[in-house]
C-alpha cells in the first residue's frame, strides 16, 4: 500500500520485493534506478542497505536541525514568510528527486525548522504557554502512535486510507476555502470560518475540526512507519533513510501547527 506522503513516492517504498544499490546520491535516470532495483539480492551489500536503526538516526539528526532552526525563528520572526517560502521550494525539490540527498533534507529541516519556530513565537505571544502544551500533545500522539504500530494493534488499511484521502481532499478544499474568505474580508473572525460556532452549541468548528486532522495526521504517521518497514523489506538502498526521514518530519511538522491551532481556537474561545 502506498503512503499518502509524497516524500514515500519512490518505488523503494512501494515495489515489493525490488533490490538496489545506490553507490551515491547523484542523479539517475528513471531507467537506471529501475535497473538498480531489478537486481538480484547477492548484488546487494548488506551494508548498503536501509535499516530502520538508521534511518531513525537520520531522523533524530533532522529533528536536531529542526531545533536549531526553531530557536533561530523564535529570536527573529521576521524570518517566518522567507522561511515559509525556501522551505515550500525544499520540499517540492526533496520530493521530486530521483534519489534522497542528505543536505537537501537537512536544509529543509533548518529553514522549516525557522518557519515553525517564528510561528510559534507568534502564538506563545497571543497565547502564554500555548508552546509547550502543543509539544506535549504533539510528542503524546508519537508516541502513542509508535507504540500501537510497533505492537501491531495499529496498521494501515486500504479501506482506511481511501476515506483518509478522501477527507484529506475535503480538509485542503475547505482550509483554501476559508484562507480566501479570510483574505477578501468576507470572514473576519481570528480564524475565520474555524471561529465559528456550530449551531447554539458554542463549539467552534475549527475545535471539531481540528480534533479530526489531529487524528488524521496520526493516520498519517501510521502509513510512514508502514512505508518505512516496507523499504526496510525491500532492501532498499542505504540512502532512502533520509526519504524516511524527510516524510516522518512533514507529518510531524504538520500534526504541531495542527495541534498549536487547535489549541489557539479552544483559548481563543
Amino acid at each position: 500500500m502506498a503512503s499518502n506522503n509524497p516524500a514515500f513516492r519512490n518505488p523503494a517504498f512501494n515495489n515489493g520485493g525490488a533490490q538496489a544499490q545506490a553507490g551515491t546520491q547523484a542523479q539517475m535516470s528513471a531507467e537506471q534506478l529501475q535497473h538498480l532495483y531489478n537486481q538480484p539480492v547477492g548484488a546487494v551489500d548488506a551494508s548498503d542497505r536501509m535499516t530502520v536503526e538508521d534511518t531513525v538516526v537520520k531522523t533524530g539528526i533532522s529533528f536536531a536541525i529542526l531545533v536549531v532552526g526553531a530557536v533561530i525563528g523564535w529570536n527573529v520572526p521576521v524570518l517566518m514568510v522567507p522561511a515559509m517560502i525556501i522551505g515550500f521550494v525544499l520540499a517540492m525539490v526533496n520530493i521530486f528527486k530521483k534519489l534522497p540527498s542528505a543536505p537537501l533534507v537537512l536544509a529543509y529541516a533548518g529553514v522549516q525548522g525557522i518557519f515553525v519556530g517564528a510561528l510559534s513565537g507568534f502564538f506563545e505571544a497571543q497565547w502564554p504557554g500555548i508552546v509547550m502544551q502543543a509539544l506535549i500533545a504533539t510528542l503524546s500522539v508519537i508516541g502513542v502512535t509508535l507504540a500501537l504500530f510497533a505492537s501491531g494493534k495499529i496498521r494501515a488499511s486500504k479501506k482506511a486510507t481511501k476515506i483518509f484521502m478522501i477527507a484529506m481532499v475535503g480538509y485542503l478544499v475547505y482550509s483554501l476555502v476559508n484562507m480566501v474568505l479570510m483574505m477578501t474580508g468576507v470572514v473576519s473572525t481570528g480564524f475565520g470560518l474555524n471561529s465559528m460556532p456550530i449551531g447554539n452549541t458554542g463549539i467552534p468548528i475549527g475545535a471539531v475540526l481540528g480534533v479530526l486532522v489531529v487524528i488524521m495526521a496520526a493516520y498519517s504517521l501510521v502509513l510512514d512507519f508502514d512505508s518505512i518497514q516496507r523499504g526496510v523489506q525491500n532492501r532498499a538502498p542505504k540512502v532512502y533513510a533520509w526519504a524516511g526521514a524527510f516524510g516522518i518530519m512533514v507529518t510531524v511538522i504538520w500534526l504541531y501547527t495542527e495541534i498549536l491551532r487547535l489549541i489557539a481556537i479552544f483559548r481563543s474561545n
